[in-house]
């Protein structure tokens, strides 16, 4: 079986410690790639990492709680700016002594009217004002306006909480269950609300590059680590050269765009012998290789028939044919490369080939010879004659048979003539020559050939053109190409088990 290209990949072989540290920079990269997946995502899912909770069908009220999961919110809302919204902690707080004051006295206490009035205040404040403007939560406070209307069965949010915060509406109904509906439904989306603080640019807060600093310095001495490599490996190459060769680590070293370092982590853990991405490689690069290849030969061919039908076109087609002559053309060599590929081609076609053919060229000749023979006698009656075809064939071969052999004397004689180095024969070949360009442009010029000429082969060479592409087409393109390559790669020889190891 013909093995893929990537399963005889010979590594080079480097020394222990180099290679233990390569994977130790390697890790420590796929580690800051992870940080950095974690880092950019962390804003739009904080969410997420302050409740953990998993939504699977948003539209429904499908819940999966994490709670395995730490809570990394109070340590990582630091490095982002963020801090707690005053208006939705004083919220949750005002809250949670109105949940202990009802859990102690019930709906009937005498402290319980100011801390429903002030919740009141603060929950009518908050649809108000929509305080989740600033955390980019717009929707949480849709969120709670529409399940305070569902709960209470209003059409008004602020009527709603008027309601469900009335002393009234608290002893008609079971605190715990009211509770409940506080806690799971209401609560979280307060509890989502943040203020993020502003740097002196204007920009907000982001602290991540004191976790990313510290990689970017190892990462940038393993770069300068791999250029004195090179250049103890190479001491010719200069060393920016040795530096550019690393031109794949940049994005390791760039604040910004960081998600591109991607890229040279997954080179890194490749080179490292971390990971195998060579088959996927080998697939990916097979399919772009196939792509390019058939668009390649499409342009080429289109560019090669276009200029040949623009020389053939052109008027100026017998001055060109003229320009083969040795006294046009500016080129030497020309002149002597074609009189040293007639030298070898006319002895090989004299002495070699030709004989070869003589059985052949007598039964050609002798057929003919009798034909002609046959069409000189006038009267059938001659033709009865007993004998008279047997002697015709038999003088025909005779024939036949001296002609070729005399000329295949005189061809194996001239062909030995041409094979010999003769300065006379060169001169008189190199005048041949000249004197068949200068004729073959003169006819041209003269007579009504060219254009028919031309014509003819500029269609022949369109119909070649449009043939080669539907061939192409009708041979499947790309996946054809594909699976071809893969029967070449894998699949065992005919008639017999794969052979391992080839």
């Amino acid at each position: 079986m013909i093995r893929p290209r990537w399963q005889g990949l010979n590594r080079a072989v480097r020394p222990n410690h180099w290679r233990r540290w390569d994977q130790l920079i390697a890790m420590a990269a796929a580690l800051n790639l992870v940080w950095v997946i974690f880092d950019v995502s962390y804003i739009p899912l904080r969410n997420f990492w302050l409740q953990r909770n998993l939504y699977p069908l948003p539209t429904l009220p499908l819940v999966v709680p994490l709670p395995w999961l730490p809570n990394i919110t109070p340590a990582y809302d630091r490095i982002k700016g963020i801090e707690p919204h005053l208006d939705s902690r004083a919220y949750l707080d005002q809250f949670g002594a109105l949940d202990q004051a009802l859990l102690k006295a019930g709906p009937s206490g005498h402290s319980i009217e100011p801390l429903l009035s002030k919740q009141l205040e603060l929950t009518l404040r908050m649809i108000e004002s929509n305080p989740f403007l600033n955390s980019g939560n717009t929707g949480a406070l849709e969120k709670i306006k529409n399940r305070l209307r569902s709960h209470a069965g209003l059409e008004s949010a602020r009527a709603s909480a008027s309601l469900l915060l009335s002393a009234a509406h608290l002893d008609a109904r079971d605190w715990e269950r009211e509770r409940l509906f506080w806690q799971r439904q209401i609560l979280p989306l307060v509890e989502i609300n943040y203020w993020r603080s502003i740097d002196e640019s204007g920009q907000p807060t982001d602290l991540s590059w004191r976790i990313d600093t510290p990689f970017q310095l190892l990462l940038l001495v393993d770069i300068l680590l791999r250029t004195l490599r090179l250049k103890r490996r190479y001491p010719a190459i200069r060393w920016r050269d040795a530096l550019l060769r690393r031109w794949i680590d940049l994005p390791l070293l760039l604040p910004f765009w960081r998600l591109l370092r991607f890229i040279p982590v997954t080179e890194r853990l490749s080179s490292a012998g971390l990971i195998q991405l060579e088959p996927l490689r080998a697939v990916i690069s097979r399919g772009v290789v196939a792509l390019l290849a058939l668009e390649l030969f499409e342009v080429i061919t289109i560019r090669v028939v276009d200029a040949l039908q623009q020389i053939i076109r052109s008027p100026q087609l017998p001055q060109r044919i003229r320009g083969f002559c040795t006294h046009q053309t500016t080129e030497a060599n020309e002149q002597r490369e074609l009189l040293e590929l007639l030298r070898l081609w006319l002895p090989l076609l004299l002495t070699q080939v030709g004989p070869s053919l003589r059985p052949q060229l007598v039964a050609l000749l002798s057929h003919v010879l009798q034909q002609s023979m046959t069409s000189q006698v006038p009267s059938d009656t001659l033709r009865r004659l007993p004998g008279l075809q047997k002697a015709e064939s038999e003088l025909s071969r005779q024939l036949a048979t001296g002609v070729v052999d005399s000329l295949l004397d005189l061809s194996r004689n001239a062909g030995g003539r041409l094979g010999q180095r003769d300065q006379v024969l060169d001169g008189l070949g190199t005048d041949a020559l000249d004197r068949f360009w200068e004729e073959l442009a003169r006819v041209l010029e003269d007579g009504p050939v060219l254009e028919r000429s031309q014509n003819l082969l500029a269609a022949l060479l369109e119909d070649l053109k449009r043939s080669s592409f539907r061939q192409l087409r009708d041979q499947g393109g790309v996946d054809a190409l594909i699976n071809e390559l893969d029967g070449l790669n894998f699949s065992s020889p005919a008639g017999g088990p794969p052979t391992p190891g080839v």
